[in-house]
């Protein structure tokens, strides 16, 4: 059977939530419509007429994008224009186009982390550049009957609760006695209708961030024995974990700028880079970031980093991050092209899982828009 649009999307964006996604950032489905099966999708780092073409080709009714191809409101369609041509193809095919652009250089697994692993950074102690996101946090409140503590205890925690800093599984439960009387028409666990029960039961608190709370109430519910649960969710005033752009951290073994920079070519398949720096220079601590990151060149700095690994890097920045001490590499944009065998291999894992016949497949075609000569 195949996956509906719809719930490829829910899979989509449980690896890249749309509330990761700075402001005004132009993400989620642009064109056409998730209401129809899908058998196949492509995953393609931009959406261009040949890509589109490829899509065709392979019979896909979806393309998951990292780059937008509506960056405006549309004043008109005008068909004659490239952009609208691309429209029409796209409309004519039935193809829809989703996009998943900040929120996945956000998400825990995402692009940065996967640049931040090529390059070689490890993930102890790695931190964002800048923070885009903090995951509010909510205390869950529970109470059940002694004989399914466990039961609850253990469905709370796979959904992602009871997490403080570094701690998992933190609970704090008490011993009380609950009382209810059961109403016509009731099926009780416990007790009988209208009849006064009185219950040994547990108090179960939990930390749950807001990410994973309608999961987290979820797996409560099913694994709670009680037809009417009694439960409370609030919001406290704890800063929950952040979430950013770009990651920073030291490197597996310390290496030359100018061994750094033959490493970048050859993880990003680039046939050159522009360096800003001493080739000799040491680096211990490295910063990545996906796409333009002209302006981070100060949370790099802040970062205590050696060096800050990026694209689209201008004369004056360069300038900037010389006097500033900071070492830069260049591969370009499109480095950001690794999204797209990562993001179809996460799709078929999920997809695989839920047993669906669904696809998902990379993107072959190279949409660099610079030749090297």
């Amino acid at each position: 059977m195949f996956a509906h649009g719809q719930t490829v999307i829910q899979l989509m964006e449980q690896l890249a939530p749309k509330h990761y996604a700075v402001e005004n950032d132009k993400i989620g489905l642009q064109l056409g419509t998730l209401n129809k099966s899908i058998t196949k999708i492509l995953v393609a780092l931009d959406v261009t007429d040949a890509v589109v073409d490829e899509a065709i080709e392979h019979g896909a009714e979806l393309i998951i994008a990292h780059h937008a191809i509506i960056y405006r409101p549309l004043a008109k369609l005008d068909t004659s224009t490239a952009a609208g041509r691309l429209y029409e193809k796209l409309i004519k095919n039935d193809i829809a186009v989703y996009i998943s652009h900040t929120n996945l250089d956000v998400a825990d697994g995402g692009i940065n982390d996967w640049l931040a692993d090529l390059i070689g950074i490890v993930p102890d102690g790695r931190q964002c550049l800048e923070e885009v996101h903090t995951d509010k946090l909510y205390k869950l409140v529970v109470f059940v009957p002694e004989s399914h503590q466990e039961q609850v205890h253990e469905a709370i925690w796979r959904a992602g609760a009871g997490e403080i800093g570094n701690y998992s599984n933190c609970s704090f439960n008490i011993k009380g006695t609950g009382t209810f009387v059961p109403g016509a028409g009731t099926t009780p666990y416990i007790g009988a209708q209208g009849k006064l029960e009185k219950v040994d039961e547990i108090r179960i608190e939990t930390i749950v961030p807001y990410s994973v709370h309608r999961k987290t109430v979820q797996a409560m519910l099913k694994a709670h024995p009680y037809e009417e649960v009694a439960y409370d969710l609030y919001p406290i005033d704890l800063k929950g974990r952040s979430f950013g752009l770009g990651r920073a951290g030291k490197l597996a073994q310390p290496v030359t700028l100018g061994e750094l920079a033959e490493r970048a070519k050859q993880i990003f398949d680039v046939p050159t880079v522009r360096v800003v720096g001493s080739l000799d220079r040491v680096v211990r601590k490295a910063a990545v970031l996906g796409g333009a990151g002209a302006k981070y060149v100060r949370h790099a700095v802040f970062a205590g980093a050696d060096v800050l690994i990026t694209g689209d890097i201008d004369y004056h920045t360069a300038h900037d991050a010389l006097a500033a001490g900071m070492t830069i590499i260049d591969p370009g944009h499109n480095i950001e092209k690794v999204m797209k065998q990562q993001v179809a291999d996460w799709l078929n894992k999920q997809l695989a899982s839920s047993k669906s016949e669904t696809e998902a497949i990379p993107s072959s075609l190279n949409t660099e828009p610079f030749t090297f000569v």
